[in-house]
């Protein structure tokens, strides 16, 4: 579990380490019957995704209580995850080791290359290559960063959301992306009693909402076209835990609404995102989240991580 306080702690962590990243107030009427919707632009962090938060706040925290071995780190990823460890284990000079799958994106792999990383491809999903992490960890003595179900993780996430807040002064909801739920957990942490959390999901990749069907978190199947980014198998256990407590809502939206989504981005903005990332646009442009008159929204966009030709004609 994550409390107020880790939220607070990991804030001040890592301080000037990751990048203040802006929002942008969508043009009125786009989303009616809702008021303001505001984007909340995070996939400018430092690696490209808001994983930089937790990367950072798990080695920092770390260190901070001689727990950071001179193995360095070791992670597992679909590609942001990793990227995030890599590029704060080069920020801190210490080593990094990192397993992704064999299907994540050569975009992400070849990133992972070029921050100074040691790149493991195994197994074709991402459980299989946590897997072979965790015991590549133990038997070094590395320290492990997960993806996203450790509390220093969640806690670095939830910086985004005081962030946010900030920003804006207030929002009604926030409606961020879910695969593993870290930065689910660490945003309906920061915001409890301020503002609602809408965690949104492809429908091929249900992780929260079979958690809640089935009252603890589940595996489930992994497939459709965020997979690359929300492609965990289960919910994590703090994820489920903040959702429960804050009550965070989960919805659906299929891989069409996803892919339109990105579109819209790129075609009214000149936004490039991954596929995952839209999918929290995707739940307001097609109606899987229906706003309130005058609701004040902010939708978090988290990563960048993508090839960008098939939005170029």
């Amino acid at each position: 579990m994550i409390t107020r306080a880790d939220v607070e702690a990991a804030t001040r962590r890592i301080a000037g380490r990751v990048r203040r990243t802006p929002v942008a107030e969508v043009d009125p009427g786009a989303f009616a019957p809702a008021g303001r919707v505001w984007l909340k632009l995070e996939f400018l962090q430092h690696s490209g995704s808001f994983k930089a938060r937790g990367a950072f706040n798990r080695i920092l925290a770390a260190a901070e209580t001689g727990e950071l071995p001179a193995e360095g780190v070791i992670a597992a990823s679909g590609g942001n995850a990793g990227l995030a460890v890599a590029y704060a284990a080069k920020s801190l000079d210490i080593p990094a080791e990192v397993y992704v799958p064999t299907t994540a994106p050569l975009v992400k792999v070849t990133k992972l290359g070029a921050l100074g990383a040691t790149v493991v491809q195994h197994g074709t999903e991402y459980a299989e290559a946590y897997e072979a992490a965790s015991k590549r960890a133990a038997d070094t003595g590395a320290l492990f960063c997960h993806a996203y179900d450790q509390p220093e993780i969640c806690a670095g996430q939830s910086s985004v959301a005081l962030e946010l807040l900030e920003q804006l002064g207030h929002v009604d909801t926030v409606v961020l992306a879910v695969g593993g739920g870290g930065l689910m957990a660490g945003v309906a942490t920061a915001v409890q009693g301020q503002a609602r959390v809408v965690g949104v999901e492809p429908e091929t990749i249900p992780t929260l909402r079979g958690a809640l069907l089935a009252g603890h978190p589940v595996d489930i199947e992994v497939s459709g076209i965020a997979a690359d980014s929300l492609g965990a198998r289960r919910i994590g256990t703090i994820a489920y835990e903040v959702a429960i407590r804050t009550g965070v809502r989960s919805v659906l939206v299929t891989d069409d609404a996803i892919v339109a989504a990105r579109r819209w981005l790129w075609d009214h903005y000149r936004i490039v995102v991954e596929h995952g990332t839209a999918a929290a646009l995707a739940a307001v442009r097609s109606g899987a989240y229906h706003p309130s008159a005058g609701e004040r929204l902010a939708i978090l966009l988290c990563g960048a991580n993508t090839d960008p030709t098939d939005l170029v004609h």
